[in-house]
């Protein structure tokens, strides 16, 4: 029998912009997009809320932030880097397990039941913020974190640029500890992940590609998503035109053609709790 493989098509920013928000529902509508983490401090939260109540199958999790954007405890805006968070963290100056716990809890008060957890940035990569984010998974009885450690891509068309590699490489280094906190608070992940050496890289030949590499079980995919308006060019983010590109992608046709050929079936987190 053929192993199954298994694809959680994921977007990242869910509630970051009214064009972000509008780009990841379309995604979904007419394209392989099967699930969305929201930011519970994001400026377009209101919005994200309404489009997820009229989308009921598009899957919602939360997008824990802090880095970027204000605190829901202090009002206060979070530090802008990720050397400027580790500071915070060494300094005290962020209570961590509060600030993320009133994130969560703004997204289930808001009617949604998430179900699954991410970080923006992939800040929980932090061992104080991974003991957060994985005793909020256990708090709030939402298992799914997501494995921030990229499946080898180098067979990818246009290889992976040195530095993400070696990033990733290093990222990969801590994935003992992660998994071994996450099973302390009865948390799991996908089999694989793949996203972050080819985050505002990918396009649909990239993604046509990809789609051959998926391993046997399942993987998350993470991916931007968005139309390029006004909100989304003033807003402080490197990941701009490449959300079109990468809408234009995950509606592809050859996108799903090459998913049938390779044997890749499409899920949510939802539907992986059922198996």
């Amino acid at each position: 029998m053929t192993p199954r493989k298994q694809l959680v098509v994921n977007a990242d920013d869910f509630g970051f912009t009214p064009d972000v928000n509008a780009g990841i529902v379309e995604a979904h509508r007419g394209g392989i997009l099967t699930a969305t983490t929201l930011m519970a401090n994001g400026d377009a939260f209101e919005d994200a809320v309404r489009l997820a109540r009229e989308t009921p199958g598009l899957d919602i999790g939360c997008h824990l932030v802090l880095i970027g954007g204000h605190s829901l405890v202090t009002g206060k805006a979070f530090p802008e880097t990720v050397a400027q968070l580790v500071s915070a963290l060494a300094a005290g100056r962020i209570r961590v397990y509060d600030e993320l716990a009133a994130q969560v809890r703004r997204i289930v008060d808001a009617g949604l039941a998430p179900t699954h957890l991410d970080t923006h940035k992939h800040t929980h990569l932090a061992p104080p913020v991974l003991d957060a984010v994985a005793r909020l998974g256990e708090a709030f009885d939402v298992r799914w974190v997501r494995r921030p450690f990229d499946f080898p891509l180098q067979a990818l068309r246009g290889g992976v640029p040195r530095l993400k590699r070696l990033t990733s490489g290093v990222l990969g280094l801590l994935g003992r500890r992660f998994h071994r906190v996450l099973n302390r608070h009865g948390c799991r992940t996908t089999d694989h992940f793949a996203g972050f050496q080819i985050t505002g890289r990918l396009r649909t030949a990239e993604l046509v590609e990809l789609m051959s590499l998926i391993p046997p079980g399942s993987t998350e995919l993470m991916v931007h998503p968005g139309r390029c308006g006004p909100a989304l060019r003033a807003a402080p983010t490197r990941l701009k035109e490449s959300r079109e590109a990468e809408l234009a992608a995950l509606v592809a046709p050859e996108v799903r053609a090459a998913m049938l050929r390779h044997g890749v079936e499409l899920v949510n987190y939802a539907g992986l709790e059922k198996l």
